[in-house]
């Protein structure tokens, strides 16, 4: 048994960001697990993910990053490289205080890639890190490339249309409906937001060995969304003795999404089970 409860932090700067915790009703025998979504969408697709979480006796925290969902600031677009993890930081904090150990910090595409970047900088204590088709690289056709660097120069704010394609987030047509439908989604990217996102794969592929804790990546083998090269080149600069790797050939981009997701659910308890995540009876 679960509750939500949903609330407002206000980031170092005072961009309201948009908070939704799922918590137990009895005092959480895991710990804590913070969500961050990826590019265009909001933690409200997360829910089922959380709903996983909590039967495995973990408290959830999920939010919506600066831009997005329900959370404040100018959608597509940041003020510079760092926010999302400096937002990031103060929501894993202010959850940490309510948590007897170190939350476990799970990422989805940009979100993935931004908890990648949070880990391997540790920027908080954290027990695990967990990174679902993680955009550690990233389809830049050359004209895409050519407008990004104009745009860098001439309008670094504007967002403009992703373009990215929705019918290869899942498998499953009513999860690619739904996203189509919901208001709360966006496809924009400002050249700015891109320079973060590219700023971010670099660290993340120069700096594999400052991690220090356990890694979970489960990455989809057909993502037309993110280059899953980029997690194929990370993977195995890795410290071995902290990171794993599962990948789903047939799989798109939206692994938890996908017709088989229950494999991907009993693949993440596995694991979390082998690193001794999960307490006795929550196995």
């Amino acid at each position: 048994m679960s509750q939500l409860r949903e609330k407002t932090l206000y980031s170092l700067d005072g961009t309201a960001l948009f908070v939704a915790d799922w918590l137990l009703l009895r005092p959480p025998p895991n710990g804590g697990v913070v969500i961050m979504h990826g590019l265009g969408e909001h933690a409200g697709r997360y829910q089922h993910v959380a709903k996983f979480f909590n039967e495995c006796g973990f408290a959830v925290r999920t939010y919506d990053q600066r831009g997005h969902g329900r959370s404040a600031g100018v959608r597509g677009d940041v003020p510079d490289s760092e926010v999302f993890l400096r937002d990031a930081k103060q929501v894993v904090d202010d959850f940490a205080q309510e948590l007897s150990s170190p939350p476990i910090l799970f990422g989805h595409s940009m979100g993935g890639l931004f908890a990648a970047t949070f880990a391997l900088k540790n920027l908080a204590p954290l027990r695990a890190v967990i990174l679902s088709s993680p955009a550690l690289a990233v389809f830049l056709a050359p004209w895409q490339n050519m407008l990004f660097n104009v745009m860098r120069r001439i309008a670094p704010g504007l967002a403009l249309p992703t373009s990215l394609p929705a019918r290869y987030l899942s498998h499953d047509d009513a999860v690619v409906q739904a996203y189509k439908k919901d208001s709360l989604v966006h496809g924009r990217i400002s050249a700015r937001n891109m320079a973060a996102i590219l700023s971010a794969i670099e660290f993340c592929q120069s700096h594999t060995a400052q991690l220090s804790m356990p890694c979970l990546m489960q990455v989809a083998g057909s993502d037309h969304l993110v280059n899953p090269e980029g997690s194929f080149q990370f993977f195995p600069k890795l410290p071995k003795a902290l990171a794993s790797m599962q990948v789903y050939p047939e799989m798109y981009h939206e692994i938890f999404n996908e017709v088989d997701n229950a494999k991907v659910f009993a693949d993440l308890k596995a694991w979390l089970q082998s690193r001794n995540l999960l307490s006795k009876h929550a196995r």
